[in-house]
């Protein structure tokens, strides 16, 4: 069973970083119970944009960041039980 909760990761058209970071949660998905991930695109709300447009790829959970740029595959783990 998935850990209740919205995860959501802001990602930008052609960001090889963005592209990383999901690959890299996809990988620990398969072994952690965390909530379905849902991928915006920054450039898609002016808010999102103002808020974190040039830190992406943005790691959100509930709302809260999680992590910028690089992933940190420890503090996921600490975040989210292991199946």
């Amino acid at each position: 069973m998935a850990v209740a909760g919205r995860l959501t990761l802001l990602t930008r058209e052609g960001c090889g970083l963005c592209e990383e970071m999901a690959e890299d949660l996809a990988a620990l998905g398969t072994r952690l119970q965390m909530p379905p991930l849902e991928c915006l695109d920054v450039d898609s709300d002016p808010e999102l944009l103002r808020r974190h447009g040039h830190r992406i790829p943005v790691l959100l959970w509930d709302g809260v960041v999680v992590a910028v740029t690089r992933l940190d595959p420890a503090e996921i783990e600490r975040l989210f039980p292991s199946r």
